[in-house]
């Protein structure tokens, strides 16, 4: 049995790394990297792009992530994906294809694929959360890519 002492977490502070063994720690949030093998869940108070780091692509080679607007609103780009795989940074999609755009809004949330380049842009101030398995996360400068 454990002892340690509930307490609340602050989850705009921390992000919360669930283990496969079944443990939940509260941990530093982390834009890449992180545990091995832990998920992470992290919830995110944004006021501009910049907050959301909208010049930069990001990919989640391990897992697909969950990201979902609690408050607010927001617009999800994913990258055109190339013929055979989600293709490597810098690279765009077949000639003329755009990319998909999926407008967010309190209450909702989107899956983006495992190894899906995707960044956000905000509508208005937004309340945000991210699941999903950090392990090898990789971020990329837009400018160049698209």
């Amino acid at each position: 049995m454990t002892t340690t002492p509930i307490a609340a977490v602050d989850l705009f502070a921390s992000a919360l790394h669930i283990h496969p063994d079944g443990d939940v720690t509260a941990t530093e949030r982390r834009m890449t990297g992180g545990d091995t093998g832990a998920w992470q869940i992290a919830t995110f108070h944004v006021e501009t792009d910049a907050d959301v780091h909208a010049d930069h692509w990001e990919m989640h080679p391990e897992a697909e992530e969950a990201v979902c607007c609690l408050a607010g609103g927001v617009r999800l780009h994913l990258r055109p994906v190339e013929p055979g795989g989600a293709g490597e940074p810098g690279e765009s999609g077949e000639a003329g294809e755009a990319e998909t755009v999926v407008r967010l809004t309190a209450g909702t949330a989107a899956i983006v694929p495992r190894g899906r380049w995707h960044r956000l842009e905000l509508d208005s101030p937004s309340d945000l959360m991210s699941i999903t398995l950090r392990t090898g996360t990789r971020l990329e400068p837009r400018t160049g890519a698209h």
